[in-house]
């Protein structure tokens, strides 16, 4: 095989592991701190229940996610060495304010959050809460600005084929980082919702009716609710701010091949890049046009404007369903429990059942989004700057497909033993407790 397709493919395999342990992390720390401040406000056991059940998760997801993010950094300079020599100037500043204002932070901070509970002052062990949560989104923040200014560059200049910063601030607040961030972190809170109210419901269904269980249900019930309908709304502004900075990724995730106007919306449709035009197509005339230019008639560019510089069509265009239909069904189940919630105070057991099994969707509708973004900016890794070709280095096919293979053997076995651990933990959370000793008489 090319070594450089296997080289995407590696560096795919680790993004594709590492991104589902900070999904989780980023507003995991929130939630924390949530059930702690509602502790101190209300004194109820059950907040810290809860608390202490999915501090658990976190701390295992943070330790997954350290050490698969250090992997992946290895492989900007065994593979991709011409990025860093093209636009290191700008990508190494980024990447060292997230260890210094991210990294560092919650490192300080993360064992006082496990381990001191018991060993100081309330007061700093929530503060400590709130340093640790704090720092994950800080780590999202530069690593979307990185990520973003990938996609829509600006603030700098190219001297000698040498990229060179003329203005940070355009530079972190470049066109398309402010929908990144927001999407990203709403696709944190709604895989955190969906495995909260999953793993909640699973342990109901086993039993375990502890008053923490309920808590964590629903909280996670009322951010699928509130969060999945605002990530439709951003994940429309982000696909016109898209349209406008990389028309070609639109015209992908579409399967729109000849420029024109009422473009339908496909629902589905088999792409044949040999013949420029899908197969099997089933769609809504019109309303392409209608959701990107807001007109019945509204003009999309196609592919053939793109020949030779655009994405590769199939993945793109499937992955993009995988996530909008993941969306849409977290919108259907977020509001159906809770109105179940609201009006019955509780869930029947079908509706646990269809939570139960959606606890890891937020990591399919994540993974899908990923590819979406990443797939669709080939042929470029740094739009309209940097070829991926130009940045890959000299290593050769064998080499990668050796350590590809061990990577997919390990990320394989990590990912089983993970999920094995949290459904474990909340086993032995539902294991029946014995009884109290009677106290005492007064």
């Amino acid at each position: 095989m090319d070594p450089i397709l296997l080289a995407r493919i590696q560096f795919a395999a680790n993004v594709s592991f590492h991104i589902l342990f900070p999904a989780i992390t980023i507003a995991l720390g929130w939630v924390l701190l949530f059930f702690k401040l509602r502790f101190h406000a209300t004194g109820d056991q059950r907040w810290m229940e809860a608390y202490f059940f999915w501090v658990k998760v976190f701390a295992l997801s943070f330790a997954l996610g350290v050490v698969s993010g250090i992997t992946m950094s290895f492989q900007f300079g065994t593979n991709w060495p011409g990025f860093m020599e093209k636009v290191g100037n700008i990508a190494g500043p980024l990447l060292a304010y997230e260890v210094l204002t991210a990294f560092f932070l919650e490192a300080t901070f993360l064992a006082i959050m496990l381990f001191g509970f018991r060993r100081v002052p309330g007061w700093l062990h929530t503060g400590a809460t709130f340093l640790v949560a704090f720092g994950t989104t800080m780590s999202a923040f530069w690593i979307i600005v990185l990520n973003s200014w990938m996609h829509t560059p600006a603030g700098f200049e190219l001297r000698e084929g040498v990229a060179h910063a003329t203005d940070w601030l355009a530079i972190v607040f470049n066109p398309s980082m402010p929908y990144r961030l927001a999407h990203m972190l709403i696709a944190s809170a709604l895989t955190v919702a969906f495995l909260m109210a999953g793993i909640s419901a699973w342990r109901l269904l086993r039993g375990d009716d502890a008053p923490g269980v309920r808590t964590a249900l629903r909280t996670g019930i009322i951010m699928a609710a509130v969060l999945a309908p605002a990530q439709l709304v951003v994940g429309d502004l982000h696909g016109l701010n898209t349209l406008a900075h990389q028309p070609a990724k639109i015209a992908a995730i579409e399967g729109h091949w000849q420029t024109g106007g009422r473009v339908p919306l496909l629902l589905f449709a088999i792409p044949d890049e040999a013949a420029r035009s899908n197969r099997l197509e089933v769609g809504i005339p019109g309303l392409a046009s209608l959701i990107l230019t807001h007109e019945w008639d509204g003009v999309l560019r196609g592919l053939d404007d793109f020949r030779g510089e655009h994405p590769p069509v199939a993945p793109v265009f499937f992955a993009f369903r995988v996530m909008v239909g993941t969306g849409l069904l977290m919108i259907a189940m977020g509001l159906a429990c809770a109105f179940l919630l609201w009006r019955r105070g509780a869930l029947p057991r079908p509706l646990l059942r269809g939570l139960s099994l959606m606890t890891f969707s937020g990591w399919v509708a994540t993974l899908a989004g990923w590819y979406v973004t990443e797939i669709g900016r080939q042929p470029w890794l740094v739009q309209g700057v940097l070829t991926t070709a130009e940045a890959a280095g000299p290593v050769a096919g064998g080499a990668i497909a050796s350590t590809l293979a061990m990577y997919l053997l390990l990320y394989a076995l990590l990912l089983a033993a993970y999920v094995a651990a949290i459904y474990r933990l909340a086993g032995k959370a539902a294991a029946p407790r014995p009884a109290p000793a009677a106290l005492p008489a007064e």
